[in-house]
């Protein structure tokens, strides 16, 4: 009997249909330079991930019937900017208290602005509470912003440090949770993976506010080829270019790996009926295969302890922003408006991408009125004794202790030297430890990503 199923317009959860029989290198390739599968693309030529917001009939874990159910549009409902905030109140409001109702919360807090969002709707529905917040070991203060956020709604909080290394000894856990279809060093929650079913019943997690509501920082008139070269430069990672260049060509695939993406992503945009709004068309895009493929299989770490929910992700919110006009979604406006008017307070709280300025006078962060500030912050971190953390790889692959970790997982692999070729692999690595380890990090992410998979699937 057939299966139906229906996804959401951003699926939490990947669904894979199919078989794991031949390796498809082209799709790998794009993985190496993204750091996620693109569309339904998997390791395998016939295994799929069920698309976003398509009702499916599945038999015998194969495809019967695909259609989707809705498509991202830009029909802009003309409106004050009092209109949307309150119809976003309404609606933001409601989704959260179907889906906390009745249970105790854990609440991941940051500097931005989506979990302040939900912090000020949790505190007005009135739920039970268990907040935290961590940053990196010498890295900026973001506990701050979370403690600050936590105290002025009266929730529990915690605060945690992201360790050094800690990578070494969850990457094992963390590959049979993602099942290698993202990269280890952005998951900083598996730092603290078994604190957080002793925190509540289930999380409410912030992801993907800050694309919805918010423009893609582009003109809304530009033209369809700067749209996809606007993607590009968004998606490719710095030094996946090379990484997939080099991997295409170990691999003896045709014609050339930039054309073979370039054309994979134009034909995808095209699909996207947004109208004149370039905005509208990027916003569609990333939601419809970065939210999916990068963000919702590292939300994988949290449901693998606790249920999530996410009223970002939820179909009406959605819906609700393909109605909105762009110029009322730009610089955050509806997040900013609902704060001052659910929660001044937590209006008040620095903005972690502003600071020092909060949500009242965040305007003043230009020159001059910033520069004082700027030179401030400059003096204290080169005054300090300690190297300051800016990024999850310097925890993770810089140090002695990191570095023995990571040579044996790239070089004592038989199964990845036969995917890989060493030279390859020692290139990079190279590059990484004596060249320029901004740019080669995600190279060096990417094969440790890889050489996982192999052990596990070859």
């Amino acid at each position: 009997m057939a299966e139906r199923i229906k996804t959401d317009i951003i699926p939490v959860q990947q669904r894979f249909v199919g078989k794991k029989c031949s390796l498809d290198y082209k799709a790998i390739c794009i993985f190496a330079a993204l750091g996620f599968f693109l569309d339904d693309d998997t390791y395998y030529t016939d295994l799929k991930v069920l698309k976003p917001a398509h009702d499916y009939e599945i038999e015998n874990d194969l495809i019967v019937n695909a259609r989707p159910w809705f498509e991202w549009y830009y029909n802009p409902k003309e409106k004050t900017l009092k209109m949307a905030v309150k119809e976003f109140t309404e609606l933001f409001e409601e989704i959260i208290k179907e889906q906390v109702s009745g249970k105790k919360v854990i609440l991941p807090l940051s500097g931005g602005l989506d979990s302040r969002t939900q912090a000020a709707a949790l505190k007005h529905i009135g739920v039970d509470i268990e907040a935290y917040c961590y940053e990196f070991l010498n890295g900026h203060k973001e506990t701050f912003y979370g403690k600050k956020i936590a105290q002025k709604c009266g929730f529990n909080f915690r605060s945690w440090i992201v360790p050094k290394g800690y990578l070494w000894d969850s990457i094992e856990r963390l590959s049979e949770i993602n099942q290698c279809y993202s990269e280890f060093t952005h998951p900083r929650q598996m730092a603290f993976i078994d604190r957080f079913s002793k925190l509540g019943d289930m999380f409410s997690l912030g992801h993907w506010g800050d694309v919805l509501f918010d423009d893609m920082g582009v003109p809304d008139d530009l033209s369809f080829d700067e749209q996809v070269n606007d993607i590009l430069k968004k998606v490719v990672k710095k030094g996946g270019y090379e990484l997939a260049e080099k991997l295409w060509v170990a691999w003896g695939q045709e014609n050339d790996f930039r054309g073979y993406l370039n054309e994979r992503v134009y034909n995808l945009m095209k699909k996207i009926e947004t109208g004149n709004s370039a905005n509208a068309r990027i916003r569609a895009f990333k939601s419809l295969y970065w939210a999916p493929r990068w963000t919702s299989t590292n939300l994988s770490v949290f449901s693998s302890v606790r249920p999530v929910t996410l009223p970002y992700y939820d179909n009406r919110i959605c819906e609700f922003v393909c109605k909105v006009p762009e110029n009322l979604l730009a610089g955050r406006k509806i997040q900013i408006d609902y704060l001052k008017k659910r929660d001044p307070d937590l209006a008040r709280i620095t903005w972690q991408a502003k600071r020092p300025f909060n949500l009242y006078n965040y305007q003043l962060d230009r020159t001059p009125f910033n520069l004082m500030f700027r030179v401030a912050d400059k003096i204290h971190r080169s005054l300090s004794q300690k190297k300051y953390i800016q990024r999850n790889w310097e925890l993770q692959f810089v140090g002695d202790e990191n570095d023995i970790m990571l040579r044996n997982h790239l070089f004592n692999n038989p199964n990845f030297n036969q995917f890989v070729p060493p030279e390859l692999v020692k290139y990079f690595y190279n590059s990484f430890k004596n060249n320029d380890s901004v740019w080669y990090s995600h190279p060096v992410s990417m094969l440790l990503t890889l050489s996982l998979f192999t052990r596990k699937n070859l």
